[in-house]
């Protein structure tokens, strides 16, 4: 049975214009490879409403698990929120639970719950919670979207809270073999045993450091004995 698949979806204006670098998609990306979900495609989309729409519902038909990142804050553009809700035709409105949660964080930090800070608490029927145990304001799951902070220390903690409630599948193994040959010598051979091992995946990365240049030629899989087959006709292929 062919492991569990998923996909992000990376929202903000900040992160298109370059004033910001995405650094949760790589979090996401090693957590999800450790429990046998393969993330197999990443968006980003601006702060547009019926772009966001568009991506959460084409990714949420497609892939087993989506998670978003961005736009869950207090001020006039984060959006994501009422996206989603859109996406799947639920109402958004303040709720209770999420509200009573950043009352009592606001009261022991001495701040005003206002009206702003108060958005943070809207989330659409039906969906659950996700917690946020770094500065409180939850996200939440509704469908198979997971939706969480942009923010990098509060998205982790996010994953670390949304993780133990994913049903994984084999874990993702990797092997590597590093080739002092310039890619267009490795082609060749790398292609063949790619194609007598379609259950594998083979990717080739270049490198060029101190006058010495090559390939880590790359073999990922969930059964070790395969890639160890793998690794043996990639040397033998390459007469290493």
């Amino acid at each position: 049975m062919p492991n569990p698949t998923a996909a992000m979806l990376v929202i903000g204006d900040e992160i298109l214009s370059g004033r910001t670098r995405d650094a949760n998609m790589h979090h996401l990306a090693g957590q999800l490879t450790a429990i046998g979900i393969g993330l197999q495609e990443v968006r980003v989309v601006a702060d547009v409403h019926e772009r966001i729409v568009g991506a959460v519902q084409s990714l949420s038909r497609t892939y087993t698990y989506v998670f978003t990142s961005g736009g869950i804050g207090p001020t006039h553009d984060d959006i994501t929120a009422d996206a989603v809700g859109a996406a799947f035709g639920a109402k958004v409105d303040v709720r209770e639970d999420a509200r009573a949660l950043l009352a009592a964080h606001y009261a022991k930090t001495g701040s005003e719950l206002n009206e702003a800070r108060l958005r943070m608490a809207r989330i659409p029927d039906g969906a659950t919670l996700i917690d946020n145990p770094v500065s409180t304001a939850p996200g939440f799951k509704i469908e198979n979207v997971h939706v969480m902070a942009g923010v990098p220390s509060i998205f982790n903690a996010m994953v670390q809270s949304v993780l133990p409630t994913l049903t994984g599948g084999a874990p993702l193994l990797s092997e590597t073999l590093r080739v002092e040959r310039g890619e267009g010598d490795l082609a060749g051979p790398l292609g063949l045993v790619a194609a007598e091992m379609p259950e594998l995946s083979f990717g080739s990365y270049p490198f060029q450091r101190d006058g010495v240049h090559g390939a880590n030629l790359v073999v990922r899989g969930t059964d070790q004995a395969k890639l160890d087959r793998a690794m043996d006709r990639l040397r033998e292929a390459l007469d290493l």
